[in-house]
């Protein structure tokens, strides 16, 4: 697997982090609980579930994240994406440049808002984006068939993008394919320009995707994760 710097290039590739035994059993628990509820493709909130709260606030995972953000680092958002034959899609190039708060609250450079499966996101500053990396855990197989991500490395670098900005970089770039294994950890900035394509062979890819935060946001503003 190629060596990627989450400093230098936005993301960084972990071959095998997740052992086989643990992938089993995050597999039956989606299947058997999330994907319970009916929904397909991607299923918000993740964080509502304690065993959601314990894989993303476990000892391989939190080594990872602190050796990026430092020990004050707390997980502050979880979704799954699935792929699917019944939900397929392709994601144009874009940054992550929303989080989700408690409350809404009118403070300079946070805006626009918007509701998510009943929870409040807003775009923060760079500033605060600078302060976060993601982590996606792979259950499946995921080569460029299957809609592995695709992005541009070092793009992180220039904050918040335009939409016009963004396809004229692309334009111009040559976009790294994270082609990852069952059991792979993909660790990438949100301010990283990403896409990735439909998946064009049957099967899942499901993906646990998981943010964590070191900044500190606004007195009265907190964190949806925070939410009790």
């Amino acid at each position: 697997m190629p060596e990627y710097s989450i400093s230098s290039d936005g993301f960084s590739m972990v071959e095998g982090l997740l052992a086989e035994s643990i992938v089993n059993d995050l597999v039956h628990f989606v299947e058997g609980n999330i994907h319970a509820e009916g929904r397909r493709g991607g299923v918000r909130n993740l964080l509502k579930f304690p065993e959601m709260c314990s894989l993303a606030e476990s000892p391989v995972l939190r080594k990872e994240v602190e050796s990026i953000l430092g020990s004050d680092a707390c997980v502050v958002r979880g979704i799954l994406f699935d792929k699917t034959d019944r939900a397929n899609w392709k994601v144009p190039w874009h940054q992550d440049v929303t989080i989700s708060v408690t409350r809404k609250f009118e403070v300079k450079g946070f805006g626009p808002w918007s509701l998510k499966a009943g929870v409040l996101h807003v775009q923060p500053p760079s500033a605060v984006l600078e302060r976060m990396v993601s982590l996606r855990l792979h259950l499946d197989d995921c080569p460029k068939e299957n809609g592995a991500l695709r992005v541009i490395a070092g793009s992180h670098t220039r904050g918040k993008l335009d939409e016009r900005v963004i396809q004229e970089i692309a334009e111009r770039s040559l976009a790294v394919t994270c082609e990852m294994r069952r059991g792979d950890v993909l660790m990438m900035r949100p301010l990283l320009l990403h896409a990735s394509s439909a998946s064009s062979i049957p099967g899942h890819r499901r993906v646990l995707h998981f943010d964590y935060a070191a900044a500190k946001l606004p007195a009265g503003m907190n964190w949806a994760s925070n939410q009790s």
